[in-house]
């Protein structure tokens, strides 16, 4: 934990869910944090409850989904003379409906904000993390991009298993350098997610509770994960059990699965 103490912590999607999660436990371990996402004002109010800890905060309005958004970011914390130690990638949404209901434009923006920020953050801050010998980057994917996929949602999975490829590659090319790389990829987890996607009353209905994960577990393993020099993280014996079936049994199998429990809780 002492490792942490004076670490400046930049975290995307902090406006709720993971992310503000995220941002809440790295503040309790001394961080400070740097908290970036659209909604403002709620990024205030998580920066007054963070400083409560003792920490310092910096907010910085952005949409990831527009390209000119990663350097900005990384341009307003060059001027206050910030470099980042950690990176925590926590960014997302989910877009409903087959592929082509929805315009390129809406898939670009998804795949900017899904894909494209992330790996853009970490190259601009992986080179600092270097320089000072010690550095973290989380990226937050999901068990959809370690199983096959379903309809609807169709980039989400392939988004979320880029991700988990990506850190990988970071992860054996950091580690001699002090940085350690952990994606987490959990399942349906107590966020707004739902709420904003418009599947939570499906969700509701044919999920039980013992599915669902809570953000502050989910947020507190990753971290551990992280520290133990972990790569992937799958929280949650229920979602580490789906992963190990759908990696041994075979392919066809575990898509006609997928497709078939894919009505339950998708809004396509």
């Amino acid at each position: 934990m002492d490792e942490y103490q004076g670490k400046w912590a930049l975290v995307t999607g902090a406006s709720a869910g993971l992310g503000a999660e995220f941002a809440r436990q790295l503040a309790a371990r001394g961080c400070h944090v740097i908290v970036t996402a659209r909604r403002q004002e709620r990024l205030e109010a998580l920066a007054a409850e963070l400083q409560d800890q003792g920490v310092q905060t910096v907010i910085i309005p952005a949409d990831l989904a527009s390209p000119e958004a990663p350097g900005a970011i990384m341009a307003a914390l060059r001027q206050k003379q910030i470099s980042p130690d950690i990176l925590v990638n926590s960014a997302g949404f989910g877009l409903t409906g087959e592929y082509t209901d929805r315009s390129w434009a809406e898939q670009g923006d998804f795949l900017q904000l899904m894909v494209t920020a992330c790996a853009a953050l970490a190259h601009h801050c992986l080179p600092g993390m270097r320089e000072r010998g010690w550095g973290r980057v989380i990226n937050v994917s999901s068990v959809a991009g370690l199983v096959p996929p379903s309809a609807g949602h169709t980039l989400y999975g392939a988004s979320k298993a880029f991700l988990v490829s990506f850190t990988q590659s970071l992860a054996a090319e950091t580690a001699r350098d002090g940085i350690g790389c952990c994606v987490v990829c959990p399942g349906f987890t107590y966020t707004e997610f739902h709420d904003v996607n418009g599947t939570r009353e499906a969700l509701n209905r044919a999920m039980p509770d013992w599915m669902m994960l809570h953000a502050d577990d989910v947020a507190a393993g990753t971290l551990k994960a992280a520290d133990r020099g972990h790569t992937v993280h799958v929280p949650g014996w229920q979602y580490k059990t789906i992963v190990a079936l759908a990696r041994i049994m075979p392919l066809w199998l575990a898509e006609k699965i997928a497709r078939a429990q894919q009505g339950r809780y998708r809004k396509t």
